[in-house]
């Protein structure tokens, strides 16, 4: 497998292309030479992003400010998209939240899942038949280690990881053989604006320095996951050893263990 070939019809969507993994995703395809549509709710920082590659690497980048959660802004997006020649995919978009579910925000938790869960299934089915029809194209599923194993504490947001990370590589192997793949990214700690979105200051602090990865390195890797077709992409070692950790370990003592990890996050 490889990347369909950018003409200047196609576009690469990146979401959450605001910050992180999703701008260093944006920054990587287009290098490769696609032209982007970059959506995330921070317009000014999507159009400061959309300006510099548009100088760097001469390709254009069209910005859409919205936000993912919201099913009324989110239909509106979908319906643009099945309309468009859409190469890749990037499902990158989403937050987490820290504490017991019992006196958590509803509404943002109701938001955590609209994002991370609802926005992936949606956006997905937006563009994969034309994907289909031109049997080439590309999507991308950031999801996380934390989907591997139950996070108390981390309930909604280990779950809604569960779910990008099945509908990932279930899809990957029903798309075989079509022309069209799915890869999912499924990283450990990733040097982004990840801990202050989640509002857990304490997390930079309990990772020690040499377990992190860039956001760079995590969007290289997964694009040339993505160009090699491959099924999942795991960047660094520690979260390898997260993958192999969660798999395995009985669930019976990965659930206290995290219980005590996440209670000391915030």
């Amino acid at each position: 497998m490889s990347l369909p070939t950018p003409t200047p019809a196609l576009r690469a969507v990146v979401t959450g292309a605001s910050s992180g993994i999703g701008e260093a995703l944006a920054d990587g395809l287009a290098g490769r030479g696609y032209s982007l549509i970059l959506v995330a709710r921070r317009e000014d920082r999507l159009h400061e992003l959309a300006h510099r590659l548009a100088e760097r690497h001469r390709v254009e980048a069209e910005v859409r400010a919205v936000d993912l959660s919201d099913r009324d802004e989110r239909a509106k997006l979908c319906e643009e998209l099945a309309t468009r020649e859409i190469a890749v995919l990037c499902n990158n978009a989403g937050f987490a939240t820290y504490g017991t579910l019992a006196t958590a925000n509803p509404a943002r938790e109701r938001q955590q899942v609209e994002l991370n869960t609802v926005a992936v299934h949606d956006l997905t089915l937006a563009v994969l038949p034309g994907m289909l029809a031109r049997r080439a194209g590309a999507i991308l599923i950031t999801g996380s280690t934390a989907g591997n194993q139950p996070g108390p504490n981390n309930a909604t947001y280990a779950a809604s990881k569960a779910f990008a990370n099945t509908f990932a590589e279930s899809l990957h192997g029903e798309l075989a053989g079509t022309g069209v793949q799915c890869t999912l990214l499924a990283p450990g700690p990733v040097r982004t604006e990840y801990a202050e979105v989640a509002e857990v200051p304490n997390l930079d602090r309990m990772v020690p320095g040499p377990l992190w990865v860039s956001a760079e390195q995590a969007a290289n890797d997964a694009i040339a996951g993505m160009a090699g077709g491959r099924r999942r992409v795991v960047p660094g070692i520690f979260a390898k050893v997260q993958t192999v950790g969660g798999q395995y370990t009985p669930r019976g003592l990965v659930g206290p263990i995290l219980r005590t990890i996440y209670r000391r996050v915030k």
